[in-house]
């Protein structure tokens, strides 16, 4: 905790560590209402949604695990780390808290394991928790369509094991301002806090375990988009346009694979719309939400008066 930046103290205090499955997953938990499952990407944290939590919290029951092996939770060297993985804590996490219905939105890697989770369901629709609707933000929604960075190539090749925990602060704080828009570029604090969960628990030394995920992903394709061909929950893409990852491309091909998708495009965003355009990300959000389930006691229109955390 010494190393922790200030803001991560304070993120820290939103949560506590609930054991799944003989793992020790940090889980922050606000709210009352629809249960809000919030997925996020690698290689940070639960952290990333902080900038709309306090929105989120004021009208959903919000739910924001840290991934096994990253933010907070445990880092077991050994483990391996699949898509799968990551779906089968979430699930259980979800049935050990009772959660019986809730809507996703996921987040870069946090995309793929919300789509292996939809994919489950569409094998047998009885297996886990409802999954009423997804909000995908930037990822790999189409897997073919995503242009990782030269350092995720690195990371996954044979050299991985020895670079991630050497790879130097400049160049991952170079790589995470290259994703961002060219006029929201992350503070300096941001980095400070990215870094820090980063190393947290002696996270470098797994990065290159972790970060193998969109090679994975790859060879699950036609699982992972098959939900959504068959649009089994209604879905949302909110694509910040910006991001070299997964920005104005991936949107483009997931139109082609899905006809007539719903897509908010974020013109001048990169890859974590969340926090470089958080009104904009909450109002595509809430109304989609809205649309779906009419929550009460708030008009469409008041989506702009919720109170946003800086």
């Amino acid at each position: 905790m010494d190393q922790l930046t200030p803001a991560l103290r304070h993120w820290h205090g939103q949560g506590r560590f609930i054991t799944v499955r003989g793992q020790r997953l940090f889980v922050a938990e606000a709210g009352r209402g629809s249960s809000l499952l919030l997925v996020h990407g690698y290689p940070t944290s639960s952290y990333d949604w902080h900038g709309v939590w306090n929105a989120l919290a004021v009208r959903y029951h919000v739910i924001a695990p840290d991934l096994l092996g990253m933010g907070f939770s445990d880092k077991p060297p050994g483990h391996a780390y699949r898509l799968e993985d990551h779906a089968d804590l979430l699930d259980a996490l979800l049935a050990q808290q009772g959660v019986e219905s809730c809507h996703i939105v996921a987040h870069d890697l946090g995309v793929s394991v919300a789509q292996e989770m939809l994919a489950r369901r569409l094998e047998q629709p009885q297996a886990g928790c409802r999954i009423e609707s997804l909000v995908l933000l930037n990822g790999g929604v189409c897997p073919e369509a995503y242009a990782p960075r030269p350092i995720q190539h690195l990371l996954s090749s044979p050299l991985g094991r020895w670079v991630g925990p050497r790879i130097p602060r400049r160049a991952f704080e170079r790589t995470v301002a290259g994703l961002f828009g060219p006029r929201t570029q992350p503070a300096a604090g941001l980095l400070n806090d990215f870094w820090a969960l980063l190393n947290h628990g002696q996270g470098r030394r797994i990065s290159h375990q972790l970060g193998r995920f969109y090679i994975e992903r790859m060879a699950l394709r036609d699982r992972l988009v098959a939900p959504l061909v068959a649009r089994a929950v209604p879905v949302r893409l909110i694509n910040g346009s910006a991001d070299p990852n997964s920005g104005a491309h991936m949107a483009r091909r997931y139109r082609e694979v899905v006809p007539h998708a719903d897509v908010v495009a974020l013109d001048g965003i990169g890859h974590w719309p969340q926090i470089e355009a958080p009104m904009a990300m909450l109002r595509a959000l809430h109304g989609f939400l809205q649309s779906i389930e009419a929550p009460v006691g708030l008009a469409p229109d008041d989506a702009d008066a919720l109170p946003i955390s800086r």
